[in-house]
């Protein structure tokens, strides 16, 4: 048999929920479609991918219970393995029995009912929570995990696409003497141009009071003139 790495377990539970999922939500389809002319069409796609489904969750747990012999693990990681387990074979369990009762239903020829949607949903409940604690054994744990990436091997802001951060990004990267001469050559721009303006203001602040005094002189000739 092929080997896959870590293990067969990951590439079938996938098939199994999803098509255990399409059946659930088929099944209800059916059932509001009772009197629809393609209710035959709806209870048939309902039918096959329970059936389908529950040999590959047969499958998955088969797998999972090699895979559980197979990766390494701690003890808080083996608790959470027993938990999944648990969930695991309580829903397969369930999905078996209602396969059954499907199967027996539609050599009957009886339509879906009620009856059957809700132990469905339950069991679909049950799917989604035995998937969430399948995933915590990976992405909390660490199980089956070959190798983990080097986080201080690779900057997320290098792939930044806005103008300015990309430019901070590039001054970022410089060297520590450049990024020390382009700091030293800003503030000596920002000196120089709080400097000029210091001037500039001075030389405003004169020339308004060479003016003032000037018309000041002026309006005194003038009433000088008048005095008389």
């Amino acid at each position: 048999m092929v080997e896959i790495i870590p293990n067969w377990h990951p590439f079938i539970v996938h098939f199994a929920i999803a098509v255990l999922l399409v059946s659930t939500l088929f099944h209800v389809v059916a059932v509001l479609n009772s009197k629809s002319t393609n209710y035959y069409q709806f209870e048939n796609v309902a039918n096959w991918n329970l059936w389908v489904g529950t040999v590959f969750a047969l499958m998955a747990v088969t797998a999972g219970w090699f895979a559980s012999n197979s990766v390494e693990h701690d003890a808080p990681s083996h608790l959470a393995m027993m938990d999944h387990r648990n969930w695991a074979l309580a829903t397969t369990a369930l999905f078996v029995v209602l396969a059954i009762w499907s199967f027996q239903r539609a050599r009957k020829a009886y339509p879906i009912s009620w009856l059957m949607i809700l132990p469905l949903i339950v069991a679909s409940g049950l799917l989604g929570v035995t998937g969430w604690k399948g995933g915590e054994l990976v992405y909390r744990h660490g199980l089956g995990v070959m190798a983990l990436p080097d986080l201080t091997d690779h900057d997320h802001s290098l792939h930044s696409h806005d103008g300015d951060n990309q430019t901070d990004n590039d001054a970022s990267n410089m060297p520590q003497e450049d990024q020390s001469e382009e700091a030293e050559h800003e503030v000596g721009e920002k000196a120089h141009a709080h400097e000029s303006e210091v001037n500039d203001d001075s030389e405003s602040k004169m020339s308004g009071s060479n003016t003032e005094g000037k018309q000041t002189s002026e309006d005194h000739h003038d009433h000088s003139d008048h005095a008389h």
